[in-house]
């Protein structure tokens, strides 16, 4: 591994002097080189502390932090060899954009035609060239962030380190530039630790997925494994939207199990191996992973209590007993829109199914 963390935890003091509180709680994370890890999570989980240690502006109360097979806990920043991307672009308003390209090269004091023949190669790969004379205040949002990752980038670091770069963006500029990002760190390769609380920008960019929640690693995987298969309620939450529906465990075949729910028997995958007959357990079930009015299969009967057409999807709300169910329509074929009050049927797709224990939140 290229990226190590090794059971770090940050405790700060408390306002009151005479507490403490754990930030970051004996967390593991190994990153390979090349690789785009993004640290997802809630306010206040912790991601943006652990990227931080990384950095050095702040060091684990215990654990050992190692880049490259060197400890670095106690390194300061400018000798680690990496490059932050901060949420506020963090660019000179007084220098152009040649200028702040070539700051960090200035400083360590190359030559003049070294810094002019790097400046150029990386504005060209951040798709800036020909805007070296323009001033911060002539650049639009997207180009003031292409300027903060260029002058990232210029210093060739080993790992570069994203926190929040996009927040400040509007969201169609905050799409092209997350697709932009992800073609710059694929294209040099270079290992790079993100932090973000936007899940679909998370989906998007990255390799793998760390998700995070009151200091804790809940779940390490890729986009798929995390959206598909949540080892816990609070990750199928966070991670897109989810309906949970109580159910019972009837029988195991193949690996899977038979589970009653809301008075029909489905044949779903779960989180673990280890379910017995007649365990209570919950069913996650993501809005599209349901149809309406299915032809095939086994179905629940509800009632319509919202639909709300979107262009590209139906969204719906139905209410089956005393559960409301979350589902979208995706498929552009379906004209027809049922109206608040309809009775409808709605159909499972059964291997898309997830099962959790009913006791982990």
């Amino acid at each position: 591994m290229y990226l190590n963390l090794d059971n770090v935890t940050k405790v700060f003091p408390g306002r009151s002097g005479d507490s403490e509180v754990t930030a970051v709680d004996n967390i593991t994370v190994h990153i390979e080189k090349g690789e785009l890890v993004t640290l997802l999570g809630p306010s206040g989980c912790g991601k943006t502390t652990t990227l931080r240690m990384i950095a050095g502006f702040e060091f684990p109360t215990n654990g050992d932090i190692y880049l490259d097979g060197q400890e670095i806990n106690n390194q300061p920043p400018h000798k680690r060899d990496m490059s932050m991307v901060f949420q506020s672009y963090a660019i000179f308003p007084h220098l152009n954009v040649y200028e702040n390209v070539a700051y960090g090269l200035k400083v360590a004091k190359l030559s003049k035609s070294e810094i002019q023949e790097r400046v150029k190669k990386t504005l060209a790969l951040v798709e800036l060239s020909g805007y070296e004379n323009r001033a911060p205040n002539q650049l639009s949002g997207g180009q003031q962030q292409r300027v903060a990752l260029a002058r990232a980038l210029i210093m060739e670091p080993k790992v570069l380190l994203m926190d929040e770069p996009l927040s400040n963006l509007d969201a169609k500029l905050r799409e092209q530039m997350r697709n932009e990002i992800r073609r710059i760190q694929q294209l040099i390769n270079i290992t790079s630790v993100y932090v973000t609380h936007d899940q679909v920008e998370a989906m998007t960019i990255s390799d793998r997925i760390i998700v995070m929640n009151e200091g804790r690693i809940e779940q390490n995987g890729t986009p798929t494994e995390i959206y598909r298969h949540p080892q816990s309620r609070f990750v199928a939450d966070f991670i897109g939207r989810a309906n949970f529906i109580p159910g019972v465990v009837r029988d195991l075949k193949d690996g899977q199990l038979i589970v009653e729910l809301m008075g029909r028997t489905l044949t779903v995958a779960a989180a673990k191996d280890d379910y017995s007959v007649g365990t209570e357990v919950t069913v996650v079930v993501r809005p599209e992973m349901m149809g309406l009015n299915p032809a095939t299969g086994a179905h629940v009967d509800g009632i319509v209590r919202r639909a709300s057409y979107l262009g590209d999807v139906v969204e719906y709300d139905v209410e089956v007993g005393d559960l409301l169910l979350s589902m979208v329509e995706t498929d552009p074929r379906h004209l027809v829109i049922y109206p608040i009050g309809e009775a409808v049927q709605i159909g499972f797709l059964e291997d898309c199914l997830y099962v959790l224990p009913l006791t982990k939140d």
